[in-house]
């Protein structure tokens, strides 16, 4: 199918997909403007508007599942937004197989940490003004996925990261969290330099940002031209979704409560980069953006392998689920990298991952809600028998997420590695290698996790947490359990499911899946992975499983734990290139600003005025001075005219 086809415009079922949006935004609206008043009943209406929206988006996907492929792709136009001479911008959206798969993820996903976050946030006394926030998050969500241009889609983009700002930052009173959501804001403006960049040179080279014409035009442009917008949307994509370098605000930002990680930085916000790259497939798809392809592999390569050393060096438990998603998300990256051999996979991994993960950290809330906000995993153990739900969940999503055969992380996982195999001559070896490293590094760190925080001897029997209160371990109530059981069955089932009916739903949207022939075929791919993820978990069991551990940080500790726990030096990489270099340039700036600029003009200023003051001093009053100086300057006149006469 001809990708760049144009859409038909909605109607019927999907003529009313502006819902999507009004629902969730009304919520925010609702709550954010009622005051106190609406307390009592907030956290029903917050949960309850993204859950009609999850109704409506299943009834949407049946509708358009109905149609045949080529009538899935449509358009509705909203209102007319931007016209200014020649740019013309509609806010319209655009329904297709893949806006509708984030659709039901948003919202499905959403709905479920809603209703998590109704027992998780119960003490808490702003718990109107964080669903609120939960709602506006997930309007803007929609609306980044639904935008049928890349101007829509970018106000959804930033209306994401505001939602962000205000969420990582919710523990207001604590320097962290303040500090966590400032450096996620800062770090995610890089990245949407580069999309708005992407979206300059669209318009200039193409003449709009509407998806149907760029997508139809892009390629008449030159190579350079290809492959500088491919980039400059890795650059975006990197930022929204922490891969290297802009990935290290990423697990700071687990600062914000636990329903916050499971939402934004498991399940959604930080897919938004993968659903860029997969949405211009397009134009990632032609032969000119070969070399941007291959930028954004290397991308998720490097990005997959950080992740993975660094989560099995950290000791706080949801940092080590953030750099665990840092490290899957470099799978999508990776898979999405490899053209029409990976959209559908790197898609596939992203549902899967959302529902293991989204598990994982909800998990993670039921432990440290159940243990006085306890994250430190040196301090937790044999929870297994004190939280056997809390236990029961999170280990499915542990063995989802390590590929144990036939749940959801095997069937995903296992394909990117295999596509990854059939990448072009070397590459291939290059890449599926190091996507097979990651694998067995993860069951490794994750297997840590288990150990650590659900198997063993309680260690935190004889501790006290950090306001004095002792340990008290106990299981989570309806609201937080339940939610984690639908998703722990999603992390049994989804990949099954999904992997054999995923391919041909999206195929309108990113083109048909091309199978690769690689060196290795998929079944011994698959052994190779779950033979070297045994191996991950043997040396984890070996290591934490067998001995008694301490329940503080070892002071002494080799060079790459340090580093890996330094996040491989990252944040001062960072800061070497890219922060003091600023803040240098802007003292110097200051001090151009301040001795050059305002001494110039003051300087004139001042020497006017100086001037202006002695020039008065010849202002007498004495009608004997004025005359002296006019006989003075008729003979000087009267000089200059002679020696000109006479010359």
């Amino acid at each position: 199918m001809n990708l760049a086809a144009e859409a038909h415009q909605a109607s019927g079922v999907a003529g009313a997909a502006w819902l999507l949006l009004v629902l969730p935004a009304v919520g925010a609206a609702v709550l954010l403007l009622g005051g106190r008043r609406t307390d009592k009943w907030g956290h029903l209406l917050g949960s309850g508007t993204v859950i009609a929206a999850f109704v409506y988006g299943v009834i949407l996907f049946f509708d358009t599942k109905s149609l045949p492929a080529e009538g899935r792709v449509a358009n509705l136009h909203v209102f007319d937004w931007i016209s200014v001479n020649s740019l013309d911008v509609e806010f319209g959206l655009r329904i297709d197989p893949l806006s509708l798969t984030f659709v039901l993820l948003i919202t499905g996903v959403g709905s479920l940490i809603h209703i998590y976050s109704i027992g998780y946030m119960s003490d808490d006394r702003d718990r109107r003004r964080f669903f609120a926030y939960l709602n506006l998050f997930v309007s803007a969500m929609l609306l980044l996925v639904l935008g049928n241009s890349f101007v829509t889609l970018y106000f959804g983009w930033e209306g994401v990261g505001l939602a962000s700002y205000l969420l990582i930052g919710w523990y207001q009173g604590k320097n962290f969290a303040a500090t966590a959501a400032k450096k996620a804001f800062l770090m995610n403006r890089v990245g949407d330099v580069g999309l708005a960049l992407a979206i300059f040179l669209m318009f200039k080279n193409i003449g709009s940002t509407q998806y149907d014409v760029v997508f139809a035009e892009i390629g008449k442009q030159s190579t350079g031209v290809v492959v500088a917008i491919g980039i400059l949307l890795l650059l975006g994509a990197c930022g929204k979704s922490g891969q290297f370098p802009l990935q290290a605000w990423l697990p700071d930002a687990m600062a914000g409560p636990t329903p916050v990680s499971a939402l934004i930085h498991a399940a959604t916000m930080v897919t938004a980069g993968v659903y860029l790259i997969a949405r211009s497939s397009p134009l990632y798809s032609l032969p000119q953006a070969e070399d941007a392809r291959f930028v954004v592999m290397i991308i998720g390569a490097v990005t997959l392998v950080i992740g993975c050393i660094i989560g099995c060096a950290y000791d706080d438990f949801k940092k080590v689920l953030a750099y665990s998603t840092v490290s899957q998300i470099g799978y999508m990256i990776l898979a999405v990298g490899l053209g029409p051999a990976g959209y559908a996979l790197g898609i596939l991994h992203l549902l899967t991952h959302g529902f293991f993960k989204a598990g994982l950290f909800l998990g993670a809330g039921s432990v440290m809600h159940g243990m006085n906000d306890e994250g430190d995993i040196r301090r937790l153990g044999g929870l297994a028998r004190k939280m056997p739900i809390t236990f029961v969940t999170w280990t499915l999503g542990y063995l989802a997420l390590i590929g144990f055969p036939f749940l959801s992380g095997y069937f995903s996982k296992d394909a990117i590695i295999a596509a990854a195999f059939g990448a072009h001559g070397t590459r291939g070896w290059v890449f599926g290698g190091i996507a097979l490293l990651g694998a067995g590094l993860t069951a490794f760190y994750m297997t840590r996790l288990l150990i650590l925080v659900f198997l063993g001897k309680p260690r935190w029997e004889n501790l006290k947490s950090e306001d004095g209160r002792a340990y008290h371990p106990h299981e989570s109530g309806p609201t937080m359990t339940i939610p984690m059981i639908i998703l722990a069955v999603g992390s049994v089932a989804g990949g099954a499911i999904l992997s054999g009916l995923l391919p041909a739903w999206l195929e309108p949207s990113v083109g048909e899946l091309v199978e690769t022939h690689g060196p290795l075929n998929h079944t011994v791919v698959s052994i190779l992975t779950v033979g070297i993820s045994l191996i991950g978990a043997a040396i984890a069991f070996a290591i934490f499983g067998r001995r008694e551990q301490p329940v503080t940080r070892p002071q002494r500790v080799s060079f790459p734990v340090r580093a890996a726990r330094a996040d491989l030096y990252g944040n001062h990489l960072n800061e070497a290139l890219f922060s003091r270099p600023g803040v240098w340039l802007t003292r110097f700036l200051v001090f151009v600003d301040n001795r050059g600029v305002d001494g110039l003009v003051n300087g004139i200023a001042a020497g006017l005025g100086g001037s202006s003051g002695r020039l008065r001093r010849l202002q007498t009053g004495f009608v004997r001075s004025y005359a002296l100086s006019m006989l003075g300057g008729s003979i000087l006149v009267i000089a200059a005219l002679l020696m000109v006469r006479f010359a």
